[in-house]
């Protein structure tokens, strides 16, 4: 019989370490032979080697993850087709937006008989609102929904990270009537590698990480802060994450004024988000739409309160008053009364940072999650 083999595609190369690590370690104690593959991974050889310790086979993979230029996908694709016909894997999984179109139809085509793919977030594309001219907007997004469409058909599972993304997809005809999905609870949160951390609150500190995009909610987070500062000068607003290739992506001289103007304290790209979890009282995240965040849920495992959206994927990682607020998306007021609440009562920092920790033990645990998925694919 043969022996299983699963193929990981990815668009980010650390993802596989930050965000599946535990799940390929638990393939691996099942005993299939693990590969992944992803773009990047020839320019860090550190993450080879944490792939290579933890039992995997790495692939680099030319892929470009933003854009949609005919030429360079059908290179992605062909590139994609090349890796799964080497490694004939019984067992494909697929995540973010281009290893799940093009990896989910190279699979089948490539009659790999087990395909699964996890929807992790709809990117800017499904956003209500954008910066991008409505034509271009739309034109995009009919593609994607077609590719979509094309790529997601006789799959095993479709995994969602959230319920509206799952009725969203079902909506727009993505899915048939013969599909299978299944949610998950995000991507879940390692308990043992982000341990509670002391609450802090004098001066009340708050921190956003993500990459920085408009539609994660930074410049909602940037004039909130530029706000509340006018007010209360000592509170401490941090920023986290890098300037990214998206069309919604902050630019280098916006986010330079905000620092200029002494309002946003920047930490720059964080290899290891732990310590600055630590120095903070509240972690926010303003975004505009999520899978299930995973920067919340780092910050929830570490006993931090949380100020996130009532949008698809992040309202779920909130019970209104008990672990922290949900405040409107795009609105800033909505954001600065949330805050001005932990200013003027820091005492809930602690309270609300313990119930943060008490759900992501009973929620998110990521061996919980991964356990479900392994079943799902039949490993």
């Amino acid at each position: 019989m043969m022996k299983k083999r699963v193929l990981f595609i990815a668009g980010f190369a650390d993802s596989l370490i930050n965000f599946r690590g535990p799940l390929l370690i638990a393939c691996k104690e099942s005993g299939l032979d693990v590969h992944v593959a992803a773009p990047g991974l020839t320019q860090s050889n550190s993450i080879i080697d944490r792939l290579e310790s933890i039992g995997c086979v790495a692939h680099n993979l030319p892929l470009s993850r933003t854009g949609i230029n005919p030429v360079i996908d059908l290179i992605t694709f062909m590139n994609i087709m090349k890796v799964i016909h080497r490694i004939r894997p019984t067992h494909v999984l697929g995540y973010t937006i281009k290893p799940v179109i093009y990896g989910c139809l190279a699979a089948r085509l490539l009659n790999v008989p087990n395909r699964f793919a996890l929807i992790t977030g709809l990117g800017y594309v499904f956003t209500e609102k954008g910066r991008q001219d409505n034509t271009v907007r739309s034109f995009v997004k009919y593609v994607v929904k077609w590719l979509y469409t094309l790529s997601l058909k006789s799959l095993g599972t479709i995994f969602f990270q959230n319920p509206d993304d799952a009725a969203l997809f079902r909506q727009l005809g993505i899915l048939s009537a013969e599909s299978r999905d299944v949610i998950v609870n995000g991507s879940g949160v390692d308990l043992n590698h982000y341990n509670r951390a002391p609450v802090r609150y004098e001066p009340i500190h708050f921190l956003l990480i993500s990459r920085l995009l408009g539609n994660k909610g930074v410049r909602e987070y940037a004039q909130a802060a530029r706000r509340i500062k006018a007010i209360y000068p000592e509170v401490v607003f941090s920023l986290g994450g890098w300037i990214d290739s998206s069309p919604d992506a902050i630019d280098k001289i916006e986010l330079e004024g905000w620092v200029e103007g002494g309002f946003i304290d920047y930490l720059g790209q964080l290899s290891d988000v732990r310590e600055a979890l630590k120095q903070c009282s509240v972690f926010v995240l303003p975004s505009y739409r999520e899978g299930t965040p995973r920067s919340v849920l780092e910050a929830m495992a570490m006993g931090r309160p949380i100020i996130t959206t009532d949008a698809p994927g992040c309202r779920e990682t909130v019970r209104e008053g008990e672990n922290g607020y949900l405040v409107a998306v795009r609105s800033v007021d909505s954001l600065v009364n949330a805050m001005e609440t932990f200013i003027k009562n820091p005492g809930r920092v602690a309270t609300m940072g313990q119930r943060s920790w008490e759900i992501a033990t009973d929620k998110y645990d990521v061996d919980k999650v991964n356990e479900l998925m392994l079943v799902e694919m039949g490993i």
